[in-house]
């Protein structure tokens, strides 16, 4: 059951939790000692206002500032005479249109050469009130999903989905806001750029519970419909007799790196959809009943008829740019180490599978021109914001532009893929690693 994102891209969990902080205090290991491109995060990853849960009376906890949203909502300046809720933050909203969250652009610095950078389109909330009321369409609190807060600056965060509002997109237009694809955007961020690295993540993270409502809008117990509680953090059947309590859906994909120890190779793979001279990762997803290293091996030897044996954890990415119909994947990566080597491809899962040599994967990496594709599509967000550029989707932006004479290259930086393939492609000696599933740490060396 094959899953790999054009952009890529166990025993029990406290196993592998003490796993992943094992190999995090292992330098010589670390994923982001040997990536070829330094992150502190993946893309998707290190939320700024996912903050630790916050007790009920706090004013920026999801129950206290729901009450204060909905008597936000209920006052109209012209005719209430209710007074202001008591200590109430300040509320921002992030209007999604079609799973396309809406950004603005702007460049900092008068040189020729200096690049654009999109930013979220946040709106305070009388602003989103004032908008949606000249479209005709009432803001509601159900409408809206809480997403976080920062206690620094006294703030909540909102999303609100408006697909079914054409009128919006002219008349936040005309402000220079644009509702731009999350995979664009993606492409856009300056992964050396916290700030930008860190409203990718939001935007992540709002689109994966906005398409998650969309989806749930039924109960999948009784067929009654649902409704929004915990300021929309989850849902509940309407249904008296019901009740059912739904939580928003992860699907967890295991997205591995084949490697022949012996003859010093990887195993990469390529889907039909995918762009010429482009390779990846193997990755599927995780069936019930089955642990993450099985999900590994069952899926390696599926596509590519190899047999896997030792599995190594690496790093994990929330993945929220996949279908609308599985709006947040979880890329769990690992290494494994290949116990055959003759390739049989399923030609239904992948259209090809070959093993690479090291020396040619350094090659692809060391010519594919990564930041040159960052900055040309940051460039057309600056142009679609501006009202220049018209089309919604720049999908052709996403072939990396790798040279004429490179005969292949991998996802970019904002892809686990990117770092699981460059990790092994950089290191040079042999490494301390942990088998992902054993009691504890091994001893033995594992030359990747």
């Amino acid at each position: 059951m094959l899953s790999v994102s054009l952009f890529f891209s166990s025993s029990s969990s406290s196993h592998l939790l003490f796993l992943s902080k094992t190999l995090t205090k292992r330098t010589c290991f670390s994923s982001l000692a040997t990536m070829s491109i330094n992150l502190n995060a993946h893309a998707f990853a290190g939320n700024p206002i996912r903050s630790k849960t916050l007790k009920a009376h706090d004013p920026l906890s999801p129950s206290s500032a729901f009450q204060s949203l909905i008597t936000h909502l209920l006052q109209n300046p012209e005719t209430t005479s209710l007074p202001p809720p008591p200590k109430s933050p300040l509320f921002k909203v992030l209007p999604f249109r079609k799973g396309r969250p809406l950004a603005s652009s702007s460049i900092t610095g008068n040189n020729d050469d200096d690049v654009p950078s999109w930013h979220l389109g946040w709106i305070s909330l009388p602003d989103c009130k004032y908008f949606l009321g000249k479209c005709g369409m009432d803001l509601t609190e159900d409408s809206l999903v809480y997403l976080g807060s920062k206690v620094e600056d006294d703030v909540v965060y909102w999303a609100v989905d408006v697909s079914g509002e054409s009128r919006l997109v002219p008349e936040l237009g005309s402000k220079q806001f644009c509702f731009v694809e999350l995979r664009t955007l993606m492409v856009a961020t300056d992964w050396s750029d916290s700030i930008a690295m860190g409203e990718l993540a939001i935007a992540g993270h709002a689109r994966a519970l906005l398409e998650w409502h969309n989806l749930s809008r039924f109960c999948g117990h009784c067929g009654e419909k649902t409704i929004p509680k915990e300021a929309g953090r989850r849902k509940q059947c309407s249904n008296e007799s019901c009740k059912k309590r739904i939580y928003p859906r992860v699907d967890p994909v295991v997205i591995m790196l084949v490697i022949d120890r012996e003859n010093d190779r990887a195993l990469l793979g390529r889907q039909s959809r995918f762009v010429p001279r482009m390779w990846s990762c193997l990755a599927g997803f995780i069936e019930p009943g089955e642990s993450l290293e099985e999900a590994v091996r069952r899926e390696t030897y599926e596509e590519a008829g190899i047999e896997v044996g030792e599995v190594v954890y690496h790093s994990s990415q929330p993945w929220p740019v996949g279908p609308s119909s599985i709006p947040c994947q979880l890329m769990v990566g690992f290494f494994a180490f290949a116990k055959s080597l003759e390739i049989n491809v399923d030609k239904e899962e992948l259209e090809d599978a070959q093993w690479h040599s090291r020396e040619d994967v350094r090659k692809a990496l060391a010519v594919a021109e990564y930041k040159k594709a960052q900055k040309t599509t940051a460039a057309k967000v600056d142009q679609m914001c501006k009202g220049v550029e018209k089309g919604q989707s720049l999908s052709a932006d996403f072939n990396v532009e790798s040279g004429e004479l490179a005969p292949m290259f991998f996802p970019g930086p904002f892809a686990i893929a990117h770092h699981l393939i460059s990790t092994w492609a950089n290191q040079d000696v042999p490494t301390d690693g942990v088998k992902a599933g054993s009691k504890q740490p091994s001893s033995s060396i594992l030359n990747l």
